[in-house]
């Protein structure tokens, strides 16, 4: 569950790594990610059963041509975290899902040049056509916001800054 309370404890023993944009990253050994998001998106994705998380970090939500294949891009990312979760293990009727960033400023989300609205409306209209259910979400306002996600049970945390 997402909360606006201090980082957690997070212990030596457990890795740690810093998701950077156009990153795709999924672990079935526990690991802490973390990452910084303006209107950026960060979807998190975890199989409670066999305890495998992944989480991408996108700038903008589609990407075409051969520049298209980077996973800034939400259609690329999205696809990659799905496939890596599954070859880890994860079952796609067992994932949920958490959805993070998409700062939209002073803009109003309706405005078609709001970078971060897109990009969290293709978040959500993704896991809608996979059937992944969004458990938790955090995005949109004026704020930037950090965010670490445990892979080994899927818990999250957000800060508002």
């Amino acid at each position: 569950m997402s909360t606006q309370s201090p980082s957690p404890s997070l212990g030596s023993q457990i890795p740690q790594l810093f998701v950077h944009p156009g990153q795709v990253v999924a672990s079935a050994t526990p690991g802490v990610f973390i990452t910084i998001l303006g209107t950026c998106v960060s979807v998190c994705l975890f199989d409670a059963k066999v305890r495998v998380g992944g989480i991408n970090h996108f700038l903008l939500p589609y990407g075409v041509g051969l520049e298209g294949s980077a996973a800034r891009y939400g259609n690329v990312a999205m696809e990659r975290l799905l496939s890596e979760v599954l070859a880890l293990g994860a079952s796609k009727s067992r994932l949920q899902a958490k959805v993070f960033g998409g700062m939209t400023g002073s803009l109003p989300a309706s405005n078609p040049r709001n970078l971060g609205a897109s990009n969290v409306a293709f978040a959500l209209q993704s896991l809608e056509q996979e059937r992944i259910p969004v458990v938790a979400r955090d995005v949109g306002g004026e704020r930037g916001r950090k965010l670490i996600f445990q892979s080994q049970d899927g818990t999250a945390w957000v800060k508002h800054f």
